[in-house]
């Protein structure tokens, strides 16, 4: 039984939760309280001396942190993760553009506003956010012109990682209207089997 330590409204930890579901493997959820510091104590730094979620709980001390590190282990084997090498590459590719291009701009747009209620103090960098949003969701709408997932037309962890923040890109003020193979691709993921909301 995996235990999953985490935020639910964090696109992150959600990404972590959609595998486990579309994976079928069952797992515990522990609410992480983040806004009291629970991921500064000593338990959770044991865990993770990064201070972050999600972690994945593996065995008794066996302890696993970063969203794309988890997917990536929970998906071997499975449907989720092709077996051809030239599309693992290309799974990695997608992984590494979330986490460097991709989240950096729709997450933290997300978080000033969703989570930090838009102060005046950081409105230059929610709107630096939501035009590098626009940049990065070009990217993704072109590839998907001609494309119902973003590795060889097979629904992985590619699509789930970019999946989690994208689709709540609206709470952090980017507006989708202008991108409708991403809104296509976005009603296909939510229609894939073992499918749950965040939260």
């Amino acid at each position: 039984m995996y235990t999953v330590h985490g935020l639910a409204m964090s696109g992150n930890c959600y990404k972590v939760k959609l595998a486990l579901s579309q994976l079928d493997k069952p797992f515990q959820w522990n609410e992480v309280d983040m806004k009291n510091g629970a991921h500064r104590t000593p338990d959770f730094l044991a865990m993770n001396p990064n201070g972050k979620v999600p972690v994945l709980q593996i065995g008794a001390s066996t302890y696993l942190p970063e969203s794309n590190a988890i997917l990536y282990y929970l998906a071997q084997g499975s449907s989720l993760f092709p077996e051809d090498r030239w599309e693992q590459a290309q799974v990695m590719q997608w992984l590494f553009f979330e986490q460097y291009s991709h989240e950096p701009q729709l997450a933290v747009a997300r978080f000033i506003v969703y989570f930090a209620d838009r102060p005046a103090a950081r409105e230059d960098e929610l709107q630096s956010c939501i035009a590098g949003s626009h940049k990065v969701l070009a990217v993704m709408e072109q590839h998907l012109q001609d494309k119902r997932f973003f590795v060889g037309d097979k629904y992985s962890i590619a699509d789930i990682a970019l999946y989690a923040y994208t689709h709540r890109a609206h709470e952090g003020l980017v507006d989708l209207s202008a991108y409708p193979a991403i809104n296509a691709w976005i009603d296909r993921v939510a229609a894939q089997p073992g499918h749950v909301p965040m939260g």
